[in-house]
């Protein structure tokens, strides 16, 4: 009778392990012999080799319709400068504009409306140049065209992907030399990976490194467009081993 309990037993606790996935067995034994998590990083210096200006014209006028159109032809030959300077008309696109009352407060002391002095009209501008090396005369021109307006400029890259790639082998490297250093401080050995989460993209510009935007030409705007730095960041999970 004992023989055969014992036999029920040993019959029960197969069919458990036959029913247990595989994946569950690796798991436990994986998370028996511990984990590590580190974060590395890579960063790829690159020449930028286009730039992205904001410009616009802001114009003030006693009615409205008088400050739109003054705006409205400072835009117009803007434009066509940058036309004739070979901007692409995929790289120009209006980014904002606005027709706004010029307001004297000062007049409403006694709670009435305040008055209206005149009206300015914004018309801003973002603008794509892929030619660095014409991007001074670019912004010469539209100053002389009555671009009163500068919202800023930045560098970047045509075809980020292959300085990306650069970057993410570098984090991937990183994390690594990182992982392995911990795990035999820990007195153990790094196994395989079990999982990657990215995250990352452009740094800030670097210092200016060099001139490769500035002009010749005189009366051009002196533009510096140094370096930028694309960066990479992945967080990676390894199995420890014994």
């Amino acid at each position: 009778m004992i023989g055969r309990n014992r036999q029920r037993v040993q019959a029960a606790v197969l069919a458990l392990m036959l029913a247990v996935p595989a994946g569950a067995i690796a798991t436990t034994a994986a998370e028996a012999a511990g984990k590590i998590t580190v974060t590395g990083q890579g960063m790829v210096p690159a020449a930028p080799d286009m730039a992205t200006i904001m410009l616009g014209v802001t114009s003030q006028a006693k009615t409205a319709q008088a400050a739109m159109a003054d705006n409205s032809a400072a835009v117009a030959a803007i434009l066509a400068q940058l036309k004739q300077a070979g901007i692409a008309e995929r790289d120009i696109q209006t980014s904002g504009l606005s027709l706004n009352p010029q307001l004297d407060y000062n007049a409403s002391s006694d709670g009435s409306l305040p008055e209206i002095l005149g009206y300015i009209a914004a018309n801003n501008v973002t603008v794509r140049v892929r030619a660095l090396d014409g991007l001074g005369q670019v912004l010469d021109r539209v100053i002389q065209q009555g671009a009163n307006t500068f919202n800023g400029l930045t560098f970047g890259l045509a075809s980020p992907e292959p300085v990306m790639d650069a970057a993410r082998k570098l984090a991937i490297a990183d994390a690594r030399r990182k992982a392995e250093l911990y795990a035999a401080a820990a007195g153990a050995r790094l196994g395989p990976v079990l999982t990657i989460v990215e995250a990352g993209g452009y740094g800030d510009p670097q210092p200016m490194f060099r001139k490769a935007a500035d002009s010749a030409e005189a009366g051009a705007v002196p533009v510096a467009s140094g370096e930028i730095g694309v960066t990479a960041s992945v967080t990676i999970e390894y199995e420890l081993t014994e």
